[in-house]
C-alpha cells in the first residue's frame, strides 16, 4: 500500500536508523566538501570511512588522486550472490555570495515537510537514505541476499577528474555487477518517480584575448580594437539570438535519437517550458517555448553556454581604458557522437575561419555523453520494483539533461546504469535554497529496501 505524504512523515519521524542516519546528514551538510576551491575533501571522505565501517562495511579510501575515492563494500553470505553498485559523489558546487540563500547553506534546515542544504539533493542526502536502507534491511534480516558497493568520488561537480583511474585500479572488483543506481533523480511535477539511463557530457574551456601590454586610454577607442570587444564579437559568431549552435561542423556530428528515445520522453518527461520559468524566475523569454522543441532541445540537443566573462575596470566609479585582456568561461553540453576534444577542435576552426585567431581557446574540463535504451533485465527487474513501491507507473527516461560520468563507469564496467532519487522539480540543485521533500527522502530509504529484497 502506498503510504500519503503525512504518513510517510510520520513514519520517518518514528524510525529510529533514518533519524539516526539523518542526523549524520547534518553533519555532512555541515562539513564543506567543494572541489573546485579544493576544501574539505579528505575531511568528509575520511568522515564517510568512519561511517559505513559503523554500519558493518569493508571500506577502502583511496587518496592517491586529486580528490579522495571512497568505496564500501557489504558483502552477502549466498555464494551466488549478484551485486548491486550505488555510485555517488560527496563534493558539491559552492555556495557562494552570488546565491541568495533563507538560511545558512551549510546548516541543514527542516522547513514545513522540506531540508534545505548545500548538497541535500545533489547528492549528500542520497548517500545517508541508501545507507539507511540497507541498515534497516540487515536490522530485520541479518544479512543481505545482494552484494552492495558504494563508489563515492569527490569531484563529480568538476568533471569527474581522476575517476577513471580510480575505476581501472578496482574494475576487477565492480566488473559484473547486476546493477549500478546512479547518483540521484527526481520527482516529476505530476509525483511520478523518474527512472532515467543516461546524461549529457561537457566540454568547458577558456577564451583569452590578450590585445597588448598594458590597458590603452580610452580615447583610442575609435581607432584601436580592444580586448573586450575583440571577445565579445568573437563569442557572437558561436550561436545565434535563439539558442542555434553557428560552430559550422558540431551539431552534424551528433547522434540522431531513437525512435524509442524520442518516444519515452514524449510519454515521461514533464519538465515543460512554464514549468522552469517559475522554478528559476526567469525575466528573459525563452529560447525553446513550445513543449516539443523544449524537450528536444533539453535532452538531445547540445548547447553552448557561458559561465562567466571577465574584463576590464570594475571598481569604484569609473576609468577611462580599453581592456587589454579579456577572457570568458565556457561549456558546450555534449550528447552522443561528440566528444570533448573533438568539439574544441572543431570550435578553434570556426574561430580561425571567422577572423578571430587571437582568441586562445584553453581545455579545462571534458567527459562524454551516455544514453541507454533501459530494456537490460536488471533495469526492468528495478522498474517493477519501483512501480510496485510507487503503486503507479514510472516515468522512464533514456537519458537525463543533466551531466555526469555515466559514460567513465560504463566504459570502465559495463554494468547496465539506471538513476532515481529523492529530488523533485524544484529541488533547485546548484542553486539557492536547495531542497528535498523529507516524505521523497523516506520513500526513497523504502523503495532502496525493496530493491534489495527482489533479490532475495
Amino acid at each position: 500500500m502506498t503510504l500519503t505524504e503525512k504518513e510517510l512523515l510520520e513514519a520517518f519521524e518514528a524510525d529510529k536508523i533514518a533519524q539516526r542516519y539523518f542526523d549524520h546528514l547534518k553533519t555532512l551538510i555541515g562539513k564543506k566538501s567543494i572541489f573546485a576551491q579544493q576544501i574539505g575533501l579528505l575531511d568528509v571522505a575520511t568522515y564517510l570511512k568512519e561511517l559505513f565501517e559503523e554500519a558493518g562495511a569493508t571500506v577502502t579510501l583511496d587518496n592517491r588522486y586529486a580528490a579522495p575515492f571512497v568505496m564500501a563494500k557489504f558483502s552477502s553470505p549466498k555464494p551466488d550472490a549478484k551485486t548491486l553498485i550505488f555510485y555517488n559523489h560527496y563534493d558539491t558546487v559552492p555556495a557562494d555570495a552570488d546565491q541568495p540563500w533563507t538560511a545558512d547553506p551549510f546548516t541543514l534546515s527542516v522547513r514545513e515537510g522540506y531540508a534545505y542544504g548545500r548538497g541535500v539533493d545533489d547528492d549528500k542526502g542520497h548517500i545517508t537514505a541508501r545507507l539507511s536502507a540497507i541498515v534497516r534491511y540487515l536490522q530485520e534480516h541479518q544479512s543481505l541476499p545482494v552484494n552492495i558497493i558504494f563508489i563515492m568520488e569527490g569531484a563529480e561537480e568538476s568533471a569527474s577528474v581522476d575517476l577513471d583511474k580510480y575505476l581501472d585500479d578496482y574494475q576487477e572488483e565492480l566488473k559484473g555487477a547486476d546493477l549500478l543506481v546512479w547518483e540521484q533523480g527526481i520527482r516529476n511535477n505530476l509525483g511520478q518517480l523518474e527512472i532515467s539511463g543516461g546524461n549529457k557530457g561537457i566540454v568547458t574551456f577558456n577564451l583569452t584575448v590578450d590585445s597588448a601590454e598594458v590597458d590603452i586610454h580610452s580615447s583610442f577607442g575609435g581607432v584601436i580594437d580592444s580586448a573586450s570587444w575583440y571577445l565579445l564579437q568573437a563569442l557572437t559568431t558561436l550561436r545565434d539570438r535563439d539558442g542555434r549552435i553557428l560552430v559550422h561542423g558540431l551539431v552534424d556530428k551528433a547522434n540522431i535519437p531513437t525512435e524509442r528515445e524520442l518516444a519515452l520522453v514524449e510519454q515521461f518527461a514533464q519538465r515543460r517550458p512554464e514549468g522552469v520559468q517559475v522554478v528559476y524566475g526567469l525575466k528573459l523569454p525563452l529560447l525553446k517555448a513550445e513543449r516539443e522543441d523544449f524537450l528536444r532541445h533539453l535532452f538531445f540537443e547540445p548547447s553552448i553556454n557561458i559561465q562567466g566573462i571577465q574584463t576590464g575596470y570594475q571598481g569604484q566609479g569609473v576609468k577611462t581604458i580599453l581592456p587589454s585582456k579579456a577572457s570568458a568561461k565556457m561549456e558546450v553540453r555534449l550528447v552522443p557522437g561528440l566528444t570533448p576534444d573533438g568539439v574544441l577542435d572543431t570550435i578553434k576552426q570556426h574561430l580561425a575561419k571567422e577572423g578571430f585567431e587571437k582568441v586562445v581557446v584553453t581545455k579545462t574540463l571534458g567527459e562524454m555523453s551516455y544514453r541507454s535504451d533501459m530494456s537490460a533485465p536488471s533495469i526492468l527487474n528495478l522498474i517493477a520494483v519501483a512501480e510496485a513501491h510507487e503503486g503507479r507507473e514510472v516515468a522512464v527516461l533514456p537519458t537525463s539533461p543533466g551531466t555526469g560520468p555515466m559514460h567513465t563507469v560504463f566504459d570502465a564496467l559495463g554494468v547496465p546504469i539506471a538513476g532515481f532519487g529523492l529530488g523533485h522539480e524544484k529541488s533547485r540543485d546548484h542553486g539557492g535554497d536547495e531542497n528535498i521533500r523529507l516524505a521523497d527522502y523516506y520513500s526513497h530509504i523504502q523503495l532502496v529496501e525493496r530493491l534489495i529484497n527482489s533479490y532475495e
